[in-house]
């Protein structure tokens, strides 16, 4: 099952196509298929994949990056960093993603087929900063280039777009360089990012927001030749709507030449959510997107043949241990974190941990999306770990996070528990737990006699998160309303765990069964 679809069943559609976290989207057409693929940060598998045949129902079909590298490096927790804006395309019959990692350079992957198997990452420009890159293929030249941005945080330099030449075998660059923009030199342009390159009319185009995804707009850049010189134009900004800062995505057009553009808005807990808007050429060769140059919020569907109405999927049975393609780990994975069996539900082993008090901090937390409209999460449990201290539970987790449990206690006895802990300094999680981010009581503990519970979030206004509980008695409610928050690129997350203090031998696991997130009325 899923979220309801942004069809709206009569022709139109109502923006988000989206409505979760898929950060900095990038589409392409092949034949009549279209594919998405949007920013991962530090979570594994990473680079997701989504398939739609209209443009407004999407189904999540794969991932391309099943660790993330250098591996050690991603061994903790990172969201912040790993793949940043990754750019989908096709060229000479294979579908090809670029990202960049701004701790380590640019990377790509390929594939024959969008479901793999994709090549394991590898290192097209080394270095600090290097942010948001995109090939381009040139069909009428032969020639091939790339362009990217700049992370100011890692390289002190940003507002600046950077192009080289590179091979067309996509394996490395011919040159060192030119800055092909730099937003420094026009007026009330700043933190200039996201460039997406394409060729239409006899133009270079690059499609780059500026203005921070809070309040900035959408650019184009247009030049005879790749390095230059651009003019701009702004052609997408928030205006009288409520589309705060609409930002970086990609172009699109349809087997009978409509066009449209796909880009996020920044929704603070709830992540950056897609939007798609319709997109024209104007007299003067300039594009026009949405409502001249105003986001839609309701529009007429693309000329494209019906289908059904989709969404990612966000309800899982586990059928033997396994776990849908929605779930991401926090960092990459270890063996037998998740074990298969014959039944269902999701069993977890109870991982070890030197300090358990911080979630953060954590790579086996297994997490989906936060959806982006009210919702209630329901999820049954059991711990069968006997290990003192182990713990296993249901938590919102961002730059603060709130969970809901059971524990189990040196008398044997199980209790279900509920903490939270404030944002962590820096707003960013501790590689070893610090004294402000660890746990607080949430509310009282309560005995949980068969050792079983059914745990709920009801996820309202504002990503205001209310917790309950049912330990055989009927449903209680639990402790104060949460207030969910993003993490630093990241929207909250919705997250699995299980865990037991540090020790030797076996910890034991917990089983999670029947995962449903069921829209509000």
């Amino acid at each position: 099952m899923a979220l309801p679809s942004a069809d709206l069943g009569d022709g139109t559609y109502r923006n988000p196509v989206l409505d979760a976290d898929w950060s900095d989207p990038d589409l392409l057409r092949v034949g009549d298929d279209f594919y998405l693929t949007a920013s991962s940060f530090g979570r594994a598998p990473g680079l997701p994949l989504l398939h739609s045949r209209d443009l407004v129902n999407w189904t999540l079909v794969g991932h391309a990056l099943q660790r993330l590298e250098p591996v050690g490096e991603f061994r903790s927790p990172r969201p912040d960093c790993g793949v940043w804006a990754p750019s989908l395309r096709h060229h000479d019959d294979r579908f090809w993603i670029f990202w960049g990692d701004p701790d380590h350079g640019i990377f790509q992957v390929n594939a024959p087929e969008i479901r793999g198997p994709w090549t394991r990452p590898h290192l097209v420009k080394e270095g600090k900063g290097l942010i948001d890159a995109c090939p381009l293929w040139d069909e009428e030249t032969g020639e091939a280039y790339l362009v990217h941005a700049w992370a100011k945080s890692r390289a002190g330099v940003k507002n600046r777009l950077t192009g080289h030449r590179m091979r067309p075998d996509g394996t490395g660059l011919l040159d060192e360089g030119k800055v092909i923009v730099d937003a420094d030199r026009i007026p009330g342009w700043f933190t200039l990012e996201g460039p997406k390159a394409y060729r239409h009319d006899g133009w270079f185009w690059i499609f780059a927001p500026a203005g921070g995804v809070e309040t900035g707009w959408q650019g184009a850049f247009r030049s005879r030749g790749f390095f230059g010189p651009y003019e701009e134009r702004v052609v997408l900004e928030q205006g009288n709507t409520r589309v705060n800062g609409p930002h970086q995505g990609g172009w699109v057009r349809t087997a009978a030449g409509e066009d449209w553009f796909a880009h996020f808005q920044q929704r603070g807990p709830y992540g950056r959510v897609v939007h798609l808007q319709p997109m024209r050429w104007g007299a003067d060769g300039w594009p026009v997107l949405g409502d001249r140059g105003a986001p839609v919020a309701v529009h007429r569907k693309p000329d494209l043949p019906s289908q059904a109405p989709s969404a990612p999927a966000t309800d899982d049975d586990f059928p033997g241990g396994r776990f849908g393609r929605q779930w991401q780990w926090t960092a990459n994975p270890e063996d037998g974190w998740a074990t298969q069996h014959s039944g269902d539900g999701l069993r977890l082993s109870c991982v070890r941990a030197t300090d358990t008090s911080d979630l953060r901090a954590r790579p086996h937390v297994l997490t989906q999306r936060l959806p982006g409209a009210a919702a209630t999460v329901r999820v049954d449990l059991r711990l069968d770990s006997e290990e003192p201290g182990a713990r296993a539970g249901l938590v919102v987790l961002g730059d603060a996070f709130s969970w809901i449990g059971l524990q189990r206690e040196p008398d044997g006895s199980v209790r279900l528990v509920h903490r939270f802990a404030e944002p962590a300094a820096g707003g960013a999680p501790p590689a070893s737990p610090e004294p402000g981010g660890r746990e607080r009581e949430a509310a009282a503990a309560r005995t949980a006699p068969e050792g079983r519970a059914r745990l709920w979030i009801e996820i309202g206004a504002g990503a205001r998160c209310h917790f309950s509980y049912d330990v055989g008695g009927g449903r209680q409610p639990s402790g104060q309303a949460f207030a969910a928050t993003g993490w630093r690129w990241v929207g909250a997350l919705l997250g699995l765990f299980a865990q037991a203090p540090a020790g030797g031998g076996h910890a034991g696991a917990a089983t999670f069964t029947r995962f449903r997130v069921t829209p509000t009325p």
